[in-house]
């Protein structure tokens, strides 16, 4: 359902950081020397509080406007001109935006309130509501997807309807797995209490289990993944391994029964296979992602190339997984402060665009950010988008490592995206996951160049560049691996029922261990890893979309170190469209062809230069 799509996103599709553990939580200084504790976001442009009166009153608003649009244009859909749908539409897309911004309120205060019981009722009483609007809805897709070729063809070339054309033309592939009205309208009606109450429950299992004897938080544990101390990882990796264990019933239930709840709707909305849909809401034929996969998982070579130099760089015979993340010894240490994070990320944005260096600036300005680390807040990164009326929100938990730094230039450069497509309305501004994730990488990319032209010692720059290194993979091969871990799971809960904790476990295993090779032995400890991996639960077959992204910018990075004829001007362009058009419409100013195996292969090409700099520099100084 394709308004629905666009409406529940706000609840739920955030943009998160992939794949590496957190920075270290447990070294935030209580004296707050990051200066972060005034770095809290205003969600007052949403709404005084989870007792505001506007809110009330904008779902009662809500709920009265979807009965009226019911009353009048419920079986008129293909009868109308061009006026008349541009007029539906509009009052559509006003009724979304006004239950977005509730739902936006809802899912930014309990990030931020994840233990308070209040903020938790708050955030399903509003799933619960959004449900009620849109049983009142579901009339419009139903329709619009059946309207006659010919008269579906000719609104959507008028003049009038120039601005929804594409999100028309959108809507209407969905047109092969619509149900009846009355079949759409249960399952709206049922969503609250099915996967997003499994995904309420995952999200307070994880933030309330605490790990070792020192009851810390999962990101306190997994922080420690990155000591250079071997003792420590080894331990960190035994606590979240036992911690892990003593929530498996409770993991293992809730995977199974997402995983059963996406097979059955699969098969009733006739989907070929479990990542159709996913690939259907990225608007990206199944063909370029099986090219996608296929060019990343002839590559792992370059994982096992990379891991092996990193244990002769670390003096050690063999890597185990803790020691995956461990910084080389050289790694810069030195704490990096708000402000100097603020202005190593805005002056790398303004050396390649002022303009995207102003829209970033207010994040912080305006208070559109929230970074203190605090007991009660979601782990992690993220930027939402809100709604077009209001701006977008970046979350991040500062700590002040330059792992940070980056995280935070990701997230801006996700809000910069939102920013500028949120010119384009409510339903156009809604990128595909794919092209969300390029605006964010590019960030990301124009900071770490910076960060390694500022080290002079050549052993800090051979560190930085190797935790690079690590990242891509983590975005890259990792992701790639836990596509393949996603394949497996729902291919079997398909095949052969549900699946045991050791079925997740071993399975995992494998589609890890392909990944490494030979070059990092994965214990059957790791085998538990799985189960914190809320993307499983929340957004299934998302995790290619990192892939797809960090590829696509270290291509279109090389065509912006290159001199690509007015790649700014391309650049801020192609954020401005949103979801305006299609990723192969939108990627075309710059020669992208998407469903070719060989332009993947040269993003991985990247990849392997960026090994090839580590060598060099390792060579150097040995």
């Amino acid at each position: 359902m394709y308004f629905l799509e666009r409406v529940f996103s706000s609840a739920r599709q955030v943009l998160q950081k992939p794949g590496l553990p957190p920075g270290d939580q447990a070294a935030a200084p209580q004296d707050d020397r990051l200066h972060t504790q005034d770095v809290i976001w205003k969600l007052e442009d949403l709404y005084g509080s989870g007792q505001d009166e506007a809110i009330e009153a904008d779902k009662e608003w809500c709920l009265k406007e979807a009965q009226a649009l019911r009353e009048a244009y419920k079986g008129r859909v293909a009868e109308l001109g061009p006026s008349g749908l541009l007029e539906l539409l509009l009052r559509l897309e006003a009724l979304a935006e006004r239950m977005g911004k509730i739902s936006t309120y809802a899912y930014l205060n309990f990030s931020v309130n994840v233990t308070d019981p209040g903020a938790g009722a708050f955030l399903q009483g509003t799933r619960e509501f959004l449900s009620q609007v849109n049983r009142y809805l579901v009339f419009f897709d139903l329709e619009w997807a059946n309207v006659p070729d010919e008269i579906a063809d000719r609104l959507m070339g008028s003049r009038e309807l120039d601005h929804y054309s594409h999100y028309l033309k959108a809507a209407r592939r969905y047109r092969p797995h619509l149900l009846s009205e009355a079949e759409e309208a249960i399952i709206v009606e049922l969503s609250p209490v099915t996967k997003g109450s499994w995904e309420g429950l995952f999200e307070k299992v994880m933030t309330n289990t605490r790990y070792g004897l020192g009851k810390r938080s999962q990101e306190e544990v997994l922080s420690d993944l990155y000591s250079p101390d071997r003792n420590v990882r080894k331990q960190a990796a035994a606590e979240l391994t036992q911690g892990l264990k003593k929530e498996l019933l409770v993991t293992t239930h809730t995977f199974n029964t997402v995983l059963g709840e996406k097979m059955i709707e699969d098969r009733l909305r006739k989907y070929p296979k479990w990542i159709s849909s996913m690939n259907l809401a990225n608007e990206l034929d199944d063909s370029t992602v099986d090219a996608l996969v296929q060019a990343v998982t002839s590559r792992f070579d370059i994982v096992s190339r990379y891991y092996r130099l990193k244990a002769k760089l670390m003096g050690l015979e063999t890597l185990f997984d803790y020691d995956r993340y461990a910084p080389l010894p050289f790694f810069p240490t030195r704490t990096i402060t708000w402000p100097e994070a603020r202005e190593t990320v805005l002056g790398s944005f303004n050396r390649f665009s002022p303009d995207m260096a102003s829209i970033a600036g207010d994040f912080f300005e305006k208070k559109w950010i929230h970074a203190p680390v605090l007991p009660q807040k979601t782990s992690g990164a993220f930027a939402h988008p809100a709604v077009p009326s209001v701006h977008p929100y970046v979350l991040v938990n500062f700590t002040g490592n330059f792992r940070d730094v980056e995280t935070l230039a990701h997230e801006l450069g996700h809000g910069v995206h939102q920013v500028l497509a949120s010119s384009k309305g409510y339903f156009n501004s809604h990128t595909p996951l794919t092209l969300a994730e390029t605006a964010s990488v590019f960030a990301e990319m124009l900071v770490f160049k910076d960060l390694v032209r500022s080290l002079k010692d050549p052993r800090e720059r051979l560190s930085l560049i190797a935790s690079k290194v690590e990242s891509v993979f983590a975005t890259v091969f990792r992701q790639v691996a836990m596509n393949r871990f996603e394949d497996a799971i729902h291919r079997h809960r398909r095949e052969k029922g549900e699946l045991s904790s050791d079925d997740f476990s071993r399975l995992w295993l494998e589609t890890q261990s392909r990944m490494f090779g030979e070059s990092v032995i994965l214990s059957q400890d790791y085998g538990v890893w799985w189960s914190y991996i809320s993307h499983f639960v929340h957004t299934p077959g998302y995790v290619y979309a990192y892939a797809f992204g960090e590829l696509l910018v270290l291509s279109l990075y090389g065509l912006y170190e290159e001199g690509h004829p007015g790649f700014q001007e391309k650049y801020m362009d192609l954020l401005s469209a949103g979801g305006s058009q299609t990723p192969y419409e939108l990627l075309a100013p710059f020669g992208v062809d998407l469903k070719e195996t060989g332009f993947w292969l040269g993003g991985l090409g990247q990849v392997e230069a960026l090994v090839g700099e580590v060598e060099e520099l390792s060579s150097q100084l040995s």
